[in-house]
């Protein structure tokens, strides 16, 4: 049986085209939902997410620490309030990722 090379070499570049910090459910998600709005607050990504407020903070910084999103805080009715928004270069990363996302996709496809 004569292997193929073409197919495994491509399924092998678009793994290493992902970005791992979009690997992350959460990270990814909350990428995902930052692209059709202007700004979410915390506790909006953390209800649309389904997760736990320490959860959701670490990996809301860990994208605030790479620049794909940005954060800005103030009172509500004398209540804190962090909103988050995509940066230009979250939505160039999460571009290129769901580009790569889309490649393995290709390459498993009969």
């Amino acid at each position: 049986m004569k292997e193929s090379t073409s197919q495994p070499h491509a399924a092998a570049d678009a793994l290493a085209s992902l970005d791992p910090l979009l690997q992350h459910r959460s990270r990814l998600g909350a990428m995902v939902l930052l692209t059709g709005a202007d700004a979410l607050s915390f506790v909006r990504l953390r209800e649309l997410l389904g997760e736990t407020d320490g959860n959701l903070g670490a990996q809301l910084r860990k994208l605030e620490e790479a620049g794909y999103v940005s954060a800005r805080k103030e009172f509500l009715d004398r209540k804190p309030v962090t909103w988050y928004a995509i940066s230009r270069g979250g939505q160039t990363a999460l571009k290129a990722h769901l580009a790569a996302m889309g490649a393995v996709i290709k390459s498993v496809q009969p």
